[in-house]
């Protein structure tokens, strides 16, 4: 670009109200179906914990090996998925994603020895990684900027919903079976049907991907500039200067090539610092513990002395304060802006952590919390999960699909996605081993993470609110 060439007069685009925002609505919500199977995905394996543990007759590291294996595709799918959709379009990633999970799912609930299900739920894996970067980018790039916090939001509600949704299926199935995670319904056990309901999610994600459009940035990128405005005017409105629009994206893309792994480099072994900054910003959002509450709550609360059919139940409650607190977020993260929220939850969440690494420091009568304890427990685990929810679960998905240049941003978001992913597996297969060193110790390590979040934050983390993506790096 020469010294002298302009960004055209489009910019006034970000500020454009489309006139039908319900069919804006309707695109984001279809896209956000991936964000729901992630959701999903992820937290169904709570229910299943403790009778794949007595199916397989296998012992705590084996037992998280399965659990956390899934993670590993994830990380896979999240570092393909940005140059799959670049080559292909987001709406073929999307449809990718739902035959995956299609079959994940009944490959899960019908596995035949427990390598066939950690095999299966690999698959499952890379489709959520799928999802994790194909959602927020799509979502990013069809949306007006002056809604795009909130449409943005989106991705994370539909994961918390599709985590709410999981833990009341797994507590239905489970009143079905009498009780009993081992019990027989129509020739398999309850377990099995936990992991299987998937499948109706799955199709549905796979349909609604055909009645939504593609990207505008990409249909730019491929030539199909008429389709491009078409679609742009669906989102952004008819009243902007859809010509003006365009060229606003062809010059942002003249600027920029295809992104690649070496883009990302500020060195030769280096990230680039804002590339550095949405992995530090994943790897916080997974260090605090976050995934402890949804993968193995049901056999955290089992430890402590609560039955399962409460533990059940408080895994569900969890899930409810996670809709909650992602519902404030949803309201707030245009209102206040990214970093408020980030700090406010880091705050909130480190005090919570504190509580409940005193309460598990107890020792346990009869396997059993003491009542003071165990109340503490419960309550600064809903509280963690509201101030996780309210802040990081949303900030973090709305600021990696926004944070980054142009240039970069497919690669940067790979890679940021996947670093979550792998944190999450650092989690995950860590927690049974660290729970049997010490409960309370686990949680302290979680509270120093969340404490160092607030440092982060503020020193690294710039404000996105209403910027245009043009307008990043």
């Amino acid at each position: 670009m020469t010294s002298t060439e302009q960004p055209p007069p489009a910019s006034r685009g970000r500020q454009a109200h489309p006139e039908h925002i319900g069919h804006v609505i309707f695109i984001t919500a279809a896209a956000a179906m991936g964000g729901f199977l992630f959701g999903y995905d992820s937290s169904v394996i709570n229910g299943a914990v403790e009778a794949i543990r007595d199916r397989y007759d296998i012992g705590s590291g084996t037992l998280a090996q399965v659990i956390a294996i899934a993670l590993i595709g994830c990380a896979v799918g999240a570092a393909t998925a940005g140059r799959i959709a670049d080559r292909i379009g987001r709406i073929r990633c999307m449809q990718i994603a739902a035959v995956l999970f299609t079959a994940s799912a009944i490959g899960s609930a019908l596995p035949f020895a427990l390598w066939d299900l950690a095999f299966w739920r690999i698959i499952g894996g890379f489709a959520i990684g799928m999802a994790s970067v194909i959602g927020p980018a799509y979502i990013a790039e069809v949306s007006p900027a002056a809604y795009r916090g909130r449409l943005g939001s989106f991705q994370q509600a539909a994961i918390v919903i599709g985590i709410a949704i999981s833990q009341l299926v797994n507590y239905a199935i489970l009143q079905l079976a009498d009780g009993n995670q081992r019990g027989e319904m129509l020739g398999i056990e309850a377990w099995q049907w936990m992991l299987g309901v998937m499948v109706v999610p799955a199709v549905l994600y796979g349909l609604l991907s055909f009645a939504i459009p593609e990207s505008p940035r990409f249909l730019i990128s491929v030539g199909k500039v008429d389709k491009a405005k078409e679609v742009l005017g669906e989102v952004e409105g008819h009243k902007i200067d859809l010509d003006a629009r365009v060229a606003e994206i062809e010059l942002a893309m003249r600027r920029e090539h295809k992104s690649t792994f070496k883009d990302l480099l500020g060195g030769r072994f280096n990230f680039l610092p804002i590339v550095w900054v949405g992995i530090g910003l994943s790897l916080f959002q997974q260090f605090v513990g976050i995934n402890v509450v949804f993968y193995y709550s049901a056999a955290l609360w089992q430890s402590v002395g609560i039955d399962p059919a409460s533990s059940f139940f408080y895994s569900f409650t969890t899930s409810i304060i996670n809709i909650i607190g992602t519902v404030i977020a949803m309201v707030l993260v245009d209102r206040v802006g990214r970093r408020p929220l980030a700090l406010v939850g880091s705050t909130g969440m480190a005090i919570a952590l504190a509580f409940e690494a005193w309460a598990f420091s107890a020792e346990l009568v009869d396997g059993k919390l003491p009542s003071t304890q165990g109340a503490v427990a419960l309550i600064a685990a809903h509280v963690f999960v509201l101030f996780f929810a309210l802040s990081w679960g949303v900030v973090v998905w709305v600021l990696l699909g926004e944070m980054f240049p142009n240039r970069i941003r497919a690669a940067a978001l790979g890679v940021a996605a996947s670093a979550q992913w792998i944190a999450n597996w650092v989690i995950t297969v860590s927690f049974p081993s660290l729970a049997d060193w010490s409960l309370s110790g686990t949680y302290i390590i979680y509270t120093f993470f969340a404490a160092l979040s607030i440092p982060f934050v503020l020193l690294f983390v710039k404000e996105t609110k209403g910027k245009a993506l043009e307008e990043m790096g």
